[in-house]
């Protein structure tokens, strides 16, 4: 997570124990940039997601709260678990606590919703026999 100088360890830890409950909720992964673009802010959000190391399964949360931007983008996988519909309601939730000054509890709350949205339900029985 970029941008770390912006953050008190403690807020730092906070948006980290965030991403390891996506992560375990949903099975994807989760990545937070906080910092400025270098050019539009969805192509480097894209950028960004497809530097990562598994970016078909992953889901990036960009903020730029000096340019009051924000973007979350998810990759090939992440997208079928995730609809664009529940990640627009994430990204009004952080807007929303942006807007009052609280960027790392939108971040965490924000990031907290994505994997609750994104969790897959383990299957039943997958590998047993039909019984009659």
């Amino acid at each position: 997570m970029p941008a770390g100088d912006a953050f008190t360890p403690d807020q730092l830890y906070d948006i980290e124990r965030a991403v390891r409950h996506a992560e375990d909720a949903s099975g994807l992964h989760f990545s937070v940039y906080v910092g400025g673009a270098d050019s539009e802010t969805r192509p480097f959000a894209l950028e960004l997601l497809n530097e990562l190391d598994d970016p078909d399964n992953s889901i990036l949360v960009y903020v730029d709260p000096a340019g009051r931007r924000l973007e979350v983008v998810t990759g090939a996988n992440a997208r079928r678990q995730l609809s664009d519909h529940a990640a627009g309601l994430a990204a009004l939730t952080m807007q929303t606590s942006f807007a009052t000054g609280d960027l790392t509890g939108g971040l965490v709350t924000g990031v907290q919703q994505l994997g609750t949205h994104a969790h897959q339900p383990p299957l039943l029985h997958a590998n047993e026999p039909h019984k009659q």
